[in-house]
């Protein structure tokens, strides 16, 4: 008997609650032996631990919890909402891809190292999806055979992998993760540009709605292929990638992308110095000929880009020339387009022949020498990187700062890449084609007009880090006490606390009456607050300590004040407000705090 009666004081000790009110005794958050810890050097991902948001569940693998789980759906919504803005129709794709495909596209083919790979027991190989461009436009090329279609736009919002060989900083790098990703279908490249255009400003809207300091950069394209891309980046610590931006014009641009204004030196010496390096093969010495002067330093991007299997750890490639065998070694010197003094032999027949037989009497070990001053487009080489500082190319008076940021999203334009070799084709009458130019194309074709042809679709991807802006923002907004949300992705928009561990009865239903007025009331919006109520049996001290942790936006404290005069304290810890409120103006003043986050 005695079991049982215990048994029943557990059962007891966590009472649910099922009157429609949302509860945190109701929802399972795992956070009660860590909210009360004080660690300020706990980074955003450990408070993303201790608040009871996810789990790890193995190497850059995570568990979303209700918490986490409910941010995650807030963001999917409002994705959902700028998605059919641009009447995208939203699907599922499977997680599952055949090999072959990714054959026929030629990606699997250049040495994809992070990919999760498979063998059904039938040995056909498969892989789990890092993206879906081959699965997409398969499914297209399949299904939509006329003209008539376009333009076409699909979504999913779905798990992806990518086999990490160092996954870090929680959700910001793993190896399963949540991606939305748009695509994007024309007929003429003029069309594909508009859709390109829409999307843009569809993204645009998106993040100025969670009130993020977005950067949109220029970018490469990468092995996605296509040559018109933009990385959207939030500023953090824990970047993986250098954003460029001016201080005073609208200049953005990716590292690898970014430039500086060129110094006038007219045709001044400028002195210079040399760097060397060796590729990885071991078989071809890289000369790099740049300014020297004092900050300046060697854009690894751009090397990179010239010589792909460049070795950068190795920038004293001495100990390989002295071992090389005779004629063993090619040599390829580039120079920085500063250097224009030093290139003038390149332009007069026979001068660089001579100095490479010169140079190979003089070292048995060169089998070849180069000089490169520019590029295979015929433009002079730009070898320096950016940095805080040098002078803005697009404006006069602005200056570049280089910053640490993190990419939540990408915008590709694709032409062609995929659909000419996975045949996602339509037949267009030529009429069309040939009116596409004009601003405002006619979609009709006489009756005496039958010339057509088979034309590749012009596609667009689109991608937003789901998970990856979870993490992004945690760290983007916290503080040494805890999370910060902006509203329109935060677990709850606004927390009420009432002392559970000594709550008078009277005080309870002060709690609800309190939610209730919230939950009732509809903003400028025509949505209501998202409200909880904590009515667990804890401490106010340990339900507050609890709320900064999680980062709610609107704190709401039912304790002292009510009895004397049926007021609450309202707080607001990103804007650093603590006032008193009397219960009909509750609404009005949590609306307002909320419209500021």
């Amino acid at each position: 008997m005695a079991r049982g009666q215990r048994r029943i004081c557990l059962l007891q000790a966590r009472p649910l609650h099922v009157d429609g009110r949302q509860r945190l005794s109701n929802v399972w958050s795992p956070s009660a032996s860590y909210a009360a810890a004080k660690d300020d050097a706990h980074d955003a991902h450990s408070k993303l631990i201790r608040a009871g948001f996810f789990r790890q569940s193995h190497a850059g693998v995570f568990q979303m919890l209700p918490l986490g789980l409910r941010v995650q759906d807030k963001i999917e919504r409002l994705i959902d909402k700028h998605m059919q803005s641009l009447g995208a129709s939203k699907l599922a794709l499977s997680s599952l891809s055949a090999q072959s495909l990714w054959e026929k596209s030629g990606r699997l083919t250049n040495g994809v190292s992070e990919l999760f790979r498979l063998t059904d027991r039938k040995e056909q190989g498969f892989l789990l999806c890092p993206t879906h461009e081959e699965e997409i436009t398969t499914l297209v090329a399949r299904n939509v055979t006329s003209y008539r279609d376009m333009p076409l736009k699909l979504y999913q919002i779905t798990r992806k992998y990518r086999d990490e060989l160092r996954p870090r900083h929680g959700v910001l790098r793993g190896r399963e993760f949540i991606m939305k990703d748009l695509y994007t279908f024309d007929i003429t490249v003029n069309d594909a540009l508009k859709s390109y255009k829409q999307v843009q400003a569809a993204y645009r809207n998106f993040f100025e709605e969670l009130k993020l300091p977005v950067l949109v950069a220029k970018a490469s394209s990468g092995d996605m292929g296509g040559d018109l891309s933009h990385e959207y980046h939030l500023p953090t610590s824990l970047g993986e990638d250098n954003v460029v931006s001016c201080t005073s014009c609208d200049y953005v641009a990716n590292e690898e992308l970014a430039e500086a204004k060129l110094p006038d030196t007219g045709e001044s010496e400028v002195k210079h110095t040399l760097w060397s390096g060796i590729t990885e093969d071991r078989s071809t010495l890289v000369h790099v000929w740049y300014p020297e002067s004092s900050g300046i330093v060697l854009n690894a991007h751009a090397l990179k880009a010239l010589v792909p299997d460049l070795d950068l750890s190795i920038e004293e490639p001495t100990d390989f020339i002295s071992s090389a065998e005779p004629g063993s070694l090619k040599v390829v010197n580039f120079f920085d387009r500063r250097l224009h003094h030093l290139t003038h032999f390149l332009e007069e027949p026979g001068l660089a022949e001579s100095a490479a037989d010169f140079e190979m009497k003089t070292n048995p070990a060169y089998a070849s020498i180069q000089y490169l001053a520019k590029d295979t487009e015929g433009k002079p080489l730009d070898l320096l990187g950016v940095t805080t500082g040098s002078p803005c190319p697009k404006c006069a008076d602005g200056t570049l700062k280089v910053q640490e940021a993190i990419e939540l999203g990408h915008t590709f334009h694709l032409g062609t890449r995929y659909s000419e070799p996975l045949e996602a084709r339509v037949e267009v009458p030529k009429a069309i084609l040939e009116s596409s130019s004009s601003s405002s194309p006619s979609t009709t074709v006489s009756t005496t007009e039958k010339q057509s042809e088979m034309v590749p679709l012009q596609m667009g991807c689109h991608g937003i880090g789901v998970t990856r802006l979870i993490g992004a923002v945690a760290d983007h907004l916290h503080d040494d006490k805890g999370l910060n949300w902006p509203r329109k992705i935060a677990p709850y928009e606004v927390a009420i606390l009432v002392n559970g561990a000594k709550a008078k009865p009277e005080l309870l239903q002060a709690g609800e009456e309190v939610y209730d007025r919230l939950a009732d009331h509809a903003g400028s919006d025509g949505l209501r607050l998202d409200a909880v109520l904590d009515d667990r049996q804890s401490s106010l001290g340990w339900k507050m300590n609890d709320a900064d942790l999680v980062g709610y936006p609107v704190v709401v404290v039912v304790g002292k004040y009510w009895a004397d005069g049926r007021e609450v304290e309202v707080q607001c810890r990103r804007l650093g407000v603590r006032e008193r409120v009397k219960v009909d103006a509750l609404p009005g003043a949590v609306h307002a705090l909320l419209d500021q986050l």
